[in-house]
């Protein structure tokens, strides 16, 4: 909704960014039941919107609805996590040999989230750390210049942020890692080398993949 060329968010839209970028994201969250009433006064709307946003992720299967008990966050499942890994690597290998081909690497933007994940090396900024991970990854994506693209692969944010943090925690040194194999990427791509920067991929998913599994 457009008002005198401005941007207008609606109450559902408001309620289903908060749940999907700050509810669904936290570890904590993992099923537990949501209370509609508790969620509408912090986001300051009513209950029918937020209501409607749970319908909404109920669809994309991110909250359960169960009967006479309310909204519950989905758990993430091994088979979940193994899946979400799966895609995600056929997404940003894709996106890694499209822009190595085509000469479009995104290299200074890449360049800059890597440096400002060095800066958030502690534990209470682990949400942070995977926030820019995930904008890492999504850069890369996105440079290829495929709205549809871009949106599929937007879709998984949630799950993937959710995940990113269980993995920090699960792992002494995760973050350090993350960096290392974050650079690896990078340091492929920069050099124009497709088939080292899906391996430097496949390395970082798998060992995510590890480290939650094991957790």
């Amino acid at each position: 909704m457009r008002k005198l060329g401005v941007a207008v968010t609606s109450g559902r839209e408001k309620a289903y960014a908060y749940l999907k970028d700050t509810v669904l994201t936290d570890p904590a969250m993992q099923g537990t039941f949501l209370s509609e009433q508790e969620l509408a006064d912090r986001i300051g709307v009513s209950r029918t919107p937020v209501r409607e946003a749970l319908l909404q992720l109920a669809a994309e299967d991110l909250v359960e609805l169960v009967p006479k008990r309310g909204a519950r966050v989905s758990l993430l499942t091994g088979r979940q996590i193994r899946e979400l890994m799966e895609l995600r690597g056929i997404v940003e290998r894709y996106a890694a040999q499209q822009l190595v081909s085509g000469g479009a690497v995104p290299v200074a933007g890449l360049r800059s989230l890597l440096e400002r994940q060095r800066e958030l090396t502690g534990a209470d900024q682990a949400r942070e750390f995977i926030a820019v991970d995930h904008r890492f990854h999504s850069a890369l994506v996105s440079a290829v210049g495929n709205a549809l693209l871009d949106r599929h692969y937007d879709g998984l944010r949630s799950r993937q942020v959710r995940a990113g943090v269980v993995a920090l925690f699960n792992q002494q040194g995760r973050q350090e890692a993350v960096l290392e194999e974050h650079e690896a990427i990078l340091d492929a791509l920069e050099a124009g080398d497709a088939q080292a920067a899906c391996s430097a991929i496949d390395h970082h998913l798998e060992s995510t993949l590890k480290v939650l599994l094991a957790g």
